[in-house]
């Protein structure tokens, strides 16, 4: 593969906070994290900002620099776009929010979709 078809897949993928806390998103890569912002998580210093998305069963730091979308808010929708740093938290170079009110981003919506079934599963283990 290409490298720009390289960098275009990794920036594809998108992982809850879960998954990159089990190894599973790309080390030293971009890549995308979606979830919602968890509530009482937002700092804003100047234009940098920090914030906490969450799949509701795990949670990963996000810090970034920069304008929020307008509709940012926390227990709303999110993807985060970037690095993981060795500490753990994310350093975005995007972040994306819902649109609408009826609209959630497909990476948030599929985080809380995992996070969900993995809560059920472990519920059902005897």
């Amino acid at each position: 593969l290409s490298i720009r078809r390289q960098r275009q897949m990794c920036i594809r993928d998108s992982f809850t906070p879960t998954q990159v806390l089990k190894g599973e998103a790309p080390q030293n890569k971009t890549f995308r994290i979606g979830g919602l912002v968890k509530v009482g998580s937002l700092q804003r210093n100047g234009s940098d900002v920090s914030f906490v998305v969450t799949d509701t069963a795990q949670d990963i730091p996000v810090r970034y620099s920069g304008l929020l979308p307008d509709l940012f808010k926390e227990g709303k929708g999110v993807v985060a776009q970037g690095h993981l740093g060795e500490n753990g938290v994310m350093t975005a170079k995007e972040v994306l929010a819902k649109h609408d009110e009826n609209y959630m981003p497909p990476e948030a919506q599929h985080a809380l979709d995992q996070a969900a079934q993995a809560r059920a599963a472990q519920s059902v283990k005897p």
